[in-house]
């Protein structure tokens, strides 16, 4: 499949009144083949760069949000789209909402129209949009998919917050360090060596961890590339993927909010595909696409086997052993009251609310912690430095 690029073009109409826009073809022949079935003569035409960065998932939650206001407004989808793509400052947003409007007019599903873009819509579009056209409730459904994909990403930002909270500060700690034993011990070294006084011992200590550090240097530059360099190739590896997700979750302060993160995006999938009418089979696929860990998908995979197998759901989540015994227990009592899509809702909000309270403890834990450790390293180096400063003055009188 051909590589969609993003041009820019300048023409004029029969009229010889002048247009320009943007769209997405797969070359500058399809570009003008394009314009020329609209009779439109162009005079200019380039490519334009794509920043992937445009998109991230909050982009396109946005533009489904919007739709979906359209939409319950009572304008057509093809109009609402070409409505949408007036308003964005992006060009490539712009030009991806026209495709979908001259997909619409061509005769295409809205799901297959999105389809052509996985980059942009993850598999979660297509089943609530496929749902919405299929029922009939379109903008209902996008705005419940609006609504679950602005919490998840809430949430994940909030996770991913609270993890990187601690590695900022123990990073800037360690370019402290660094900087002090380059820059200021040597200078402090040279200083202490032109008096005939032994130095204290804490300060021969950090000097001679500090020589050890710019001797050792360059060998430990390169095993801190070695090992990044194999993370990057191990991010490949779905063993190794499986295997760090493991470890991830059994670590006694990430392991509890990935876990929490990863139930609440579950419960919210299903819960969503439920009130949309969805099987609960086909609602466990969907969680499966919207996963990216291979172990969790693995997870779902055995879930969603046992089920299809005759088991029970809330045995096939308790045969799993990832889901907390509050999660068997509600979807048990949902199953026999009839009422799984309440239930799996309440398990949705129980995991968010509790993930946005403990990445919050989490934070509020680290930051005193983090301040009396880097406090610890940096006062262990500044009286080390400073201490023998106290006995100069013997050593210079013993000098003179």
């Amino acid at each position: 499949m051909a590589i969609k690029q993003l041009w820019q073009w300048d023409g004029l109409d029969a009229q010889g009144r002048h247009h320009q826009g943007t769209c997405w073809e797969e070359s500058r022949n399809a570009v003008m083949l394009h314009l020329l079935q609209q009779h439109i003569q162009p005079l200019t035409l380039r490519r334009r760069p794509v920043r992937q960065r445009l998109w991230r998932g909050e982009y396109s939650c946005e533009i489904i949000h919007q739709l979906a206001t359209l939409l319950q407004a009572g304008l057509a989808l093809p109009e609402s789209l070409l409505l949408l793509a007036k308003q964005q400052p992006s060009p490539q947003w712009q030009a991806l909402l026209e495709a979908l409007a001259q997909a619409l007019e061509r005769g295409e599903t809205f799901c297959a129209a999105l389809g052509r873009w996985p980059e942009v819509f993850p598999p979660l579009y297509l089943t609530m949009v496929r749902t919405g056209e299929l029922t009939g409730q379109l903008d209902e459904c996008c705005f419940s998919l609006a609504e679950q994909q602005k919490t998840q990403l809430a949430l994940a930002s909030k996770v991913k917050k609270a993890l990187r909270y601690p590695l900022i500060i123990l990073g800037l700690a360690f370019i402290v360090v660094l900087a002090m034993v380059y820059l200021v011990l040597p200078e402090f070294a040279k200083i202490y060596q032109t008096f005939n006084t032994p130095l204290p011992t804490l300060t021969r200590g950090v000097i001679a961890s500090a020589e050890l550090i710019r001797h050792g240097s360059a060998p430990l530059l390169l095993l801190i590339a070695a090992i990044a360099l194999s993370f990057v190739r191990l991010k490949k590896n779905v063993a190794w993927q499986k295997r760090l997700q493991k470890m991830l979750l059994a670590c006694p302060l990430a392991g509890p909010l990935i876990l929490g993160q990863k139930l609440s995006q579950i419960f919210t999938v299903l819960a969503l595909t439920q009130r949309s009418g969805i099987a609960f089979l086909h609602g466990l696929e969907s969680v499966k696409e919207t996963l990216s860990c291979p172990w969790w998908q693995e997870i779902i995979s055995k879930v969603h086997q046992q089920i299809a197998q005759g088991q029970a759901i809330s045995a096939a989540l308790q045969a799993s052993g990832v889901f907390t015994p509050l999660c068997v227990q509600l979807v048990s009592t949902g199953e026999a009251s009839g009422a799984l899509d309440a239930m799996l809702l309440n398990l949705a909000r129980h995991h968010h609310q509790r993930t946005h309270q403990q990445a919050d403890g989490l934070a509020s834990m680290l930051e005193p912690l983090l301040l009396v450790v880097t406090g610890i390293i940096i006062g262990t180096l500044v009286v080390a430095m400073y201490l023998p400063i106290f006995h100069l003055g013997d050593a210079m009188s013993g000098a003179g």
